[in-house]
């Protein structure tokens, strides 16, 4: 059916629920990120952060969609959420009774979710304490700077949160997308009008050079496709069906196959990464006022020095790797070819067909996982080095540019496979379909 792809996604009741659903949610997240917090004053806190916006204070801003220059109830977004995510995770490796309760299927599922909530809590709680000592040691910024407006900032904001939490987890059930991903692309989106108004004033006082900012574009574009690239890759694996009898039909023999993506994690990896690094560098940059040590930490955690780049690299590479594994079990793949009677050409089934998958498995992720870490490296060392306006080399570092494209083309690959289930056409008209991500 040749129509307006936009059209098509409004002709079907449902897919048109999720979609106005999602865009209200996300409607409802930008509003939030303009309230204050009681007892804030905006005009200092603006001069404050024009003055020092940058660093690693503007890539926390980044990742808050503003909100943290403007103090506001998200002021701490969603990373706190991630955060908890992460160490429930890595729990589950080595904590029995947690990796007991994610083989129960649903109900283990929603116990672990209930723990992560409320490990939620109290990581937000601790950010947002050392957030809210941090602002009171600003000079001019709080009006009144006592124990209440401390309790008062810490529960606003641990509050602000914890809605950021549950409007994700109800754009993921239902809406269009993954909702907390959605919650940092919305974000990060957010920043564009403030970037290009940098950029322009920039050019109108002439500390800006053009042929830098066509040269900056260039590299934008060019990341963007290794980008779609390196997400859109696959190795497939070939899967032969045995002749099955069943009554008094013989199914003949099928030959399928399994595709393996050279990142099966997606933008899961940098999302982790960046908020494994900024849950301490935050941390030391709100008490290092108190604590020297902390503030030297700081800096050496702010995005751009050496040490930054070098642990992020490899932060990336372990969360590949540890999300293939949790996401791309060989045995669990091999069992579940066994119970189908599928298997692999020249393979034996069992044991030796998931020896032969985590061999593959691991030759394509140590590559896609390097290549993953440069793209997320590459563009950001290239921005400082053309001394772009810091929102602009935020925008256009890799860990911004992977999010965007990355959640992009999973959100339209969900869209497209509501409009080919009822018979429409997809994004891709010509050339097959979208390749979608497991987020």
């Amino acid at each position: 059916m040749q129509s307006n792809i936009v059209l098509n996604i409004f002709k079907i009741p449902e897919l048109r629920r999720r979609v106005l659903f999602t865009l209200a949610m996300l409607v409802i997240i930008r509003i939030g990120a303009y309230i204050p917090v009681p007892g804030v004053d905006a005009v200092a806190l603006e001069r404050f952060f024009t003055q020092t916006g940058g660093g690693l204070l503007g890539f926390l801003d980044l990742f808050a969609g503003g909100a943290l220059s403007r103090f506001t109830l998200f002021a701490l977004g969603i990373m706190p959420y991630i955060s908890t995510s992460i160490i429930l995770q890595l729990l589950t490796v080595v904590v029995p009774v947690l990796e007991r309760l994610s083989k129960e299927g649903e109900s283990g599922r929603k116990k672990i979710q209930q723990i992560t909530r409320f490990g939620t809590v109290i990581i937000c709680s601790i950010q947002a304490y050392a957030l809210t000592v941090f602002m009171k040691s600003q000079p001019d910024v709080i009006v009144n700077p006592g124990i209440g407006f401390t309790v008062n900032a810490i529960v606003a904001i641990t509050a602000g949160t914890l809605f950021l939490m549950w409007v994700g987890e109800q754009i993921t059930e239902r809406g269009i997308g993954n909702g907390i991903s959605l919650i940092i692309f919305i974000g990060i989106v957010a920043r564009v009008p403030v970037a290009f108004k940098q950029v322009y004033d920039q050019l109108k006082i002439g500390e800006l050079n053009p042929v830098v900012l066509i040269a900056s574009f260039g590299i934008f574009v060019g990341i963007v496709m290794f980008v779609i690239i390196e997400q859109q890759g696959q190795r497939r694996i070939p899967i032969q069906h045995a002749k099955k009898v069943v009554g008094r039909k013989v199914y003949t023999a099928q030959a399928t196959h399994l595709p393996l993506k050279i990142n099966p994690s997606g933008v899961i990896p940098i999302i982790f990464a960046s908020s494994v690094l900024l849950f301490p560098a935050q941390i030391a940059k709100s008490l290092g006022t108190r604590v020297p040590f902390l503030e030297s930490i700081a800096s050496l955690l702010s995005p751009g020095n050496v040490l930054y780049l070098t642990l992020y690299a490899l932060l990336i590479i372990f969360f590949t790797y540890f999300y293939t594994q949790i996401q791309l079990n060989p045995v669990d793949i091999a069992d579940n070819l066994k119970k189908v009677g599928g298997y692999i050409p020249g393979i034996r089934p069992g044991a030796n067909t998931s020896t032969y998958l985590q061999r593959v498995l691991n030759r394509i992720v140590l590559p896609g996982s390097i290549f993953l870490a440069i793209i997320a490296l590459v563009p950001t060392i290239i921005q400082r080095w053309l001394n772009l306006p810091s929102a602009m080399a935020y925008l256009m570092g890799g860990t911004s540019l992977l999010i965007m494209v990355g959640v992009d083309l999973d959100t339209m690959k969900q869209i497209e496979s509501h409009l080919l289930m009822r018979h429409y056409d997809g994004f891709m008209k010509k050339g097959g379909k979208l390749r979608g991500r497991n987020l």
